[in-house]
């Protein structure tokens, strides 16, 4: 018989990687997108593989209990990757109860259901993944690097509410003897990726001849994650991870915003035919974000260690590639700018 697996938000960024690798490589699976279609929900991230026999969309909101509930007595699903989450850092500052009602009550909401529905079968072929981040460690000095047993010190609302699911997952695991897996990534970038986002806005913007708005100094420091090699852990994890474990998912990637965003300029003065240094001086540095976390960094070794798992690019290759995918899909950006991308649910469901 057919697994059906519930992938949460798939409809964002990471989540339309994931989903696109589950259904190409898993034929024998049924995969259910769930996505509420919020402002980072783009089904034209999915046009691919939207009639695959191995998919179907749902549309809804996790937050609502009911909802839950009969779509797990619907289609009695065998695991959850939980990726829906409100994930934006200056959105969380501005709205806080938005990532509190999303990422706990949505993360509790699915935990009781499939708690109530798989426990009946003692959990026999059960999986909760739950796809968190490494915000939740908090910020770094200038060495050092976030293991799994690193203590949770989460400084944002947004990195707050990830750090609590991540704690009920857990409580979950350990009160329910619930089969679940987690892991925290760093910073993705990639095709699909919202402009909010540091390096689609900095291309964006370069392509335009807009301003590059760096905040502070432009020294806090990030580790980068190709998208597909964490939709390659995703899969690594779901299928091979220790119940009850957590993988740290990170590029080994270190860069200071301000070096990134020199890097991207001089690679697109070259792909745009710009005299060098000429995109540079779009850079502007603007007010610091408030609780803005000084350095991340991962330490992959358990997931590189345990489930084989390894980055399949450089970041010289991810980068340039990227900011190819953008170049090479104007409509797609412009779809996502000017809103119209919200209507292509309407178009292909005809609701």
């Amino acid at each position: 018989m057919s697994k059906k697996i519930l992938i949460t938000g798939g409809a964002g960024f990471i989540g339309s990687h994931v989903i696109r690798r589950f259904v190409n490589k898993y034929p024998d699976y049924h995969i259910f997108n769930l996505d509420k279609l919020t402002y980072a929900g783009n089904l034209e991230n999915l046009k691919d593989i939207e009639k695959a026999p191995n998919y179907t969309f749902i549309k809804g909101d996790i937050v609502e209990m009911d909802f839950v509930q009969e779509l797990f007595d619907l289609h009695q699903f065998d695991g959850v990757i939980h990726l829906a989450a409100e994930s934006h850092v200056d959105r969380s500052i501005t709205k806080p109860l938005d990532f509190i009602f999303a990422n706990i009550i949505g993360t509790v909401n699915l935990l009781k259901v499939a708690k109530d529905q798989w426990e009946e079968s003692n959990f026999e072929g059960k999986r909760f993944y739950q796809v968190s981040t490494d915000e939740v460690y908090g910020s770094l000095g200038d060495t050092g690097l976030f293991k799994e047993t690193t203590p949770y010190d989460p400084r944002s609302p947004y990195s707050a509410s990830k750090a609590s699911a991540d704690h009920l997952v857990r409580a979950y695991y350990h009160t329910y003897k619930m089969p679940v897996v987690i892991s925290n990534c760093s910073n993705n970038y990639g095709p699909n990726q919202f402009p909010e986002k540091l390096i689609p806005l900095i291309i964006n913007n370069i392509k335009h001849q807009k301003t590059l708005p760096i905040y502070g100094d432009g020294k806090n420091v990030r580790d980068w994650l190709w998208v597909d090699d964490h939709a390659n852990a995703i899969d690594l994890v779901y299928h091979k991870g220790a119940v009850g474990e957590t993988y740290n998912v990170g590029g080994n990637n270190e860069w200071q915003n301000i070096q990134l965003v020199r890097k991207v300029c001089q690679l697109m003065d070259a792909k745009l035919g710009r005299e060098p240094g000429t995109n540079e001086k779009l850079i502007t540095f603007v007010k610091d974000r408030a609780g803005h976390d000084r350095r991340y960094a991962i330490d992959s070794s358990k997931i590189t260690n345990d489930l084989g798992w390894k980055a399949s690019l450089t970041f010289a290759e991810g980068l340039s590639k990227t900011i190819d995918w953008y170049l090479e899909n104007e409509e797609w950006m412009e779809h996502v700018t000017s809103g119209t991308y919200q209507s292509y649910y309407q178009q292909q469901y005809n609701v």
